[in-house]
């Protein structure tokens, strides 16, 4: 018997497994999620550490090494071995192709998209000086920057929230600031830490950047099944919904420099979105908007048919080295 099975023959309920990365970043999101889920249930959570490649490798860019869906792979096949229950990723790092077997089965309401960056002297982008160090591990970010400021030197980083903060803040500081996700520092408390938070019109966003993504097994508890409706945002599940549509389209992966940001107003699903050379200098841009009840995927794809259109496909080409 096994040591679920004799819990539940003592009359316990056995807990809420959630497959969970090591990092600070992981384990809160997987923490807040899954004692949101057995609210009111009489469930513990119960938290397992799954290891993927991305954490493994912490050297290689992660473009190099398969994109930031690296970080997938393993908990995803701890949910499929029935290792644990649920498995909750930020949505920006999930592939666009299904995967079979697993459902995304909750969309939470969505943190701040933006980007912060975290400067010395808490000094704003605008206000770095001629030829800065500012480092980030996403292409995405690093064309933006130099599109907005050619002159600043742009330096490839990895690791988790607090050792990319300690490039630019720590005592042993080697660059001027680092670039990282307002929603991860608000997640792990360290929002103090940010100088400014670059709007989208400077930084659009990661596709889905923001948002968090529940998986389950296709087919799961009844209790759990209702647990994940009642967590579910329907605004963030349009928004994602577009923007990875768009990206699926573009056939870019998690760590192209693709930038796409959607949000509901006024009736309408409105989303920005962009294609943007290495370097800063080439950038093809668009944005469309539909009813808020219409398929949010269909805007997605018709968006991302219009970059393509109007060059994309050279851009991604010349990302990818082709």
């Amino acid at each position: 018997m096994t040591a679920r099975a004799a819990e539940a023959g003592t009359g316990a309920l056995p807990p809420l497994r959630v497959g969970t990365r090591a990092s600070r970043l992981a384990l809160t999101q997987s923490g807040t999620v899954g004692e949101a889920l057995v609210a009111g249930s009489g469930r513990d959570v119960e938290l397992v550490h799954v290891r993927s490649q991305g954490d493994i490798d912490r050297t290689s860019p992660l473009a190099q090494i398969g994109g930031t869906g690296v970080f997938v792979t393993a908990v995803r096949q701890a949910l499929l071995d029935g290792e644990v229950d649920v498995i909750v990723h930020s949505c920006k790092d999930l592939p666009t192709a299904p995967a079979p077997g697993i459902a995304l089965a909750c969309v939470p309401v969505r943190e701040d998209p933006r980007d912060a960056l975290c400067a010395r002297d808490g000094l704003t982008l605008a206000a770095l000086p001629q030829g800065a160090r500012v480092g980030t591990g996403s292409p995405r970010r690093a064309a933006q920057l130099l599109r907005a400021r050619p002159d600043l030197r742009v330096v490839d980083i990895r690791g988790n929230v607090e050792t990319r903060l300690a490039r630019a803040l720590g005592e042993q500081a080697d660059l001027d600031a680092v670039v990282l996700a307002a929603s991860g520092l608000r997640r792990v408390g360290r929002e103090a830490v940010i100088s400014e938070l670059l709007p989208v019109s400077t930084m659009l966003p990661a596709p889905a950047q923001g948002a968090l993504a529940i998986e389950v097994r296709e087919e799961t508890a009844p209790w759990l099944a209702a647990a994940l409706a009642a967590l579910e945002d329907p605004a963030a599940r349009a928004a994602v919904a577009a923007e990875r549509a768009l990206l699926r389209t573009l056939e870019a992966g998690c760590s192209a420099p693709v930038a796409a940001h959607a949000e509901t107003a006024d009736g309408a699903l409105t989303l920005q979105a962009l294609a943007i050379s290495p370097d800063g200098a080439t950038v093809v841009e668009s944005s469309a908007s539909a009813p808020a009840d219409s398929d949010p995927a269909a805007l997605g794809a018709g968006l991302a048919r219009e970059l393509l259109a109007g060059g994309a496909d050279r851009i991604l080409a010349e990302a990818n080295g082709r």
